[in-house]
């Protein structure tokens, strides 16, 4: 599992301004720390951070409406798993997506106290 976590860092500190390898960089790297079997598949030859932003962006190409093709989080990450060839069974759901989910937490007593 250390030889993919350093590809991984490797290939980030190789590109620290993509933010886009950044973010799909730790997103591995937990999926990783969650997941160590999937060191080999993300251990394989050719297959790279920036290899799975290009199918991200081809999935997106798939979907688009008016020249404009998006995906989620959610979706993103999927895309990525599926290019290092790594099977999930459950939806993917990562700390990167969920972190500021509570940042807004007020209750009706916040407003009348």
């Amino acid at each position: 599992m250390e030889k993919a976590l350093e590809k991984l860092k490797t290939e980030m500190d190789g590109d620290k301004n993509n933010k886009y390898v950044q973010v799909v960089g730790e997103f591995l790297i937990e999926y990783l720390n969650n997941n160590p079997q999937a060191a080999e598949q993300i251990l394989a030859e050719g297959k790279t951070i920036k290899g799975s932003l290009v199918e991200m962006k081809e999935e997106a190409r798939k979907h688009q409406v008016d020249g404009c093709g998006v995906l989620t989080d959610q979706e993103g990450f999927e895309v990525a798993l599926k290019y290092f060839e790594i099977e999930q069974g459950a939806p993917v759901v990562s700390k990167l997506v969920t972190k500021n989910s509570n940042d807004f937490d007020v209750s009706l007593d916040d407003f009348l106290s």
